[in-house]
């Protein structure tokens, strides 16, 4: 890149969230020694041994008095949003956790914060830019010297807008879809975004200043969905419609991607204006070469084929409104509840058994009786619900915290073979899936559990309801993990 500085001690809030899991590995390959923020430690023991990185538990928004940072802090990364979970008035909780983040700088001794906002060029703001911009304000009212970089649409494995483009590209051959396809943007590979993010630690020039940042194309989203298709070989029609209102468009997104209500709401919204960059030299300062758009989408597939995404939005705890309390809920309860247990024994196939269950859900999907999963999760979306489009982030491997369908992980214990999953759909109650792997005198069992814990009568009358599917879908999945090669 042109430019680098010496090693330095950085704080990176949104530690665990989409970009910062992308920025973590850079700045330790740099040799910066790293204070991360995280909601939940037991969801973040991806880096946790590494000798230059220290985790900070807390939440902005509940924070503990005697929580402090580092005095000696040189840098500091605000890398928190709340668009995915909330509908409407996501302001103030932003602002509440923008103010606190300031508060606890300015006893340290820190230079630079680095803010990554959004592109807010138009008169009017969406609810979401108009956020992030009275964020700007606050964090640039600091004493601190602040760098505000503004991207648009990031593109690249495991990011919303991949992620919601390529659903649509891939699941309909026929799109009849919003007007809004015509509203142009500029959108950034998400290797572009870090390399902005990296390159400008300590650029005293970049110091109170703000800089739009997008690739080297100015494209509609129609054009984006067409170039994405051209990428994957497929051809697809689109037809704009004139009558599609904001609800119907976000209902429209909901029912087709992995999105959820809430996030598709908050893009729509949008989506309805240009977010086209201010023109400057940071790029060219900073020795970056501006992926084009296609060359992004080449890169993300890549990734993904390979099982290499490193993050995705979608396993953030704030696309399902799921409380981070369910990752310390690691043993299932046993009283008021009904329970499914079905044993198997696996003498000698213990480990091609368990590769089976590590890689359950998703493109794999369940073993047995898939459309009657796929049946469960369109009637989960119809009620509000995640429903089953989120798949999995990793082919090939699951971390605690990942979303699995429309399950959450909660124990992903390679080692001691066991794999707990927490219902994410709507209930009428609490349900827990696990399975694992209990030896015995004469070799080993799989244990497959599922329990269900009723709230009052309609969550009984549920359980009693869905018994005989139980049966065969219960009975057919574990036939189907332990059966010989």
């Amino acid at each position: 890149m042109g430019y680098s500085v010496v090693a330095v001690k950085i704080l990176i809030t949104g530690a665990n969230g989409y970009i910062g899991r992308r920025l973590i590995p850079v700045l330790l390959e740099q040799g910066h020694e790293l204070f991360c923020c995280v909601r939940d430690k037991a969801r973040f023991d991806w880096y946790q041994r590494h000798e230059r990185l220290h985790t900070l538990e807390l939440d902005f928004l509940k924070l503990p008095s005697a929580v402090a940072f580092p005095p000696d802090l040189d840098v500091a990364y605000y890398l928190i949003h709340s668009m995915n979970s909330v509908i409407g008035d996501f302001a103030t909780p932003e602002l509440q956790s923008a103010n606190r983040f300031c508060e606890l700088l300015e006893p340290t001794r820190c230079r630079q914060i680095i803010y990554l906002s959004g592109i807010v060029n138009e008169q009017t703001l969406s609810t979401h830019l108009s956020s992030r911009l009275a964020v700007e304000k606050v964090l640039r009212s600091s004493r601190i010297p602040c760098t505000v970089l503004r991207a648009g649409i990031v593109v690249g494995s495991g990011s919303a807008s991949f992620e919601i483009i390529r659903d649509l590209v891939e699941k309909l051959p026929v799109m009849i879809a919003p007007r809004w396809l015509q509203t142009r943007g500029q959108p950034i590979a998400i290797r572009n975004v870090i390399q902005f993010l990296v390159g400008v630690i300590l650029r005293t020039e970049t110091y109170n200043q703000d800089f739009d940042i997008g690739g080297p194309e100015v494209l509609t989203y129609r054009q984006m969905l067409t170039q994405f298709a051209d990428v994957r070989g497929l051809r697809r029609l689109i037809i704009t419609v004139p009558v599609m209102t904001p609800r119907l468009s976000s209902y429209w997104l909901y029912f087709i991607t992995s999105t959820s209500f809430a996030l598709a709401a908050n893009l729509v919204d949008s989506m309805k204006i240009d977010i086209i960059p201010r023109k400057n030299h940071l790029a060219e300062q900073l020795g970056i070469t501006l992926i084009t758009y296609q060359n992004a989408v080449a890169l993300a597939l890549e990734r993904i084929e390979s099982g290499n995404v490193v993050s995705g939005w979608k396993d953030s705890f704030a696309s399902s409104g799921a409380s981070l309390a369910l990752m310390h809920s690691v043993n299932v309860p046993s009283h008021g509840c009904f329970q499914d247990r079905r044993i198997r024994d696996i003498a000698g196939r213990a480990d091609a058994v368990w590769q089976r269950v590590w890689s359950i859900g998703g493109d794999t999907g369940w073993y047995y009786g898939n459309w009657l999963w796929a049946l469960r999760g369109l009637l989960d979306k119809i009620v509000g619900g995640v429903g089953l489009n989120r798949g999995r982030t990793h082919s090939n491997d699951i971390e605690a915290g990942d979303a699995l369908d429309f399950w959450r992980v909660l124990v992903a214990d390679k080692a001691a073979k066991r794999l707990l999953l927490f219902a994410e759909m709507r209930l009428p109650g609490e349900a827990w899936l696990e399975f694992q792997v209990v030896p015995t005198a004469t070799g080993e069992q799989l244990v497959q559990t599922a329990t269900f814990r009723p709230r009052g009568v309609s969550g009984r009358l549920y359980w009693y309801a869905v018994l005989p599917l139980h049966h065969f879908v219960f009975n057919g999945m574990i036939d189907a993990l332990t059966k010989p090669s």
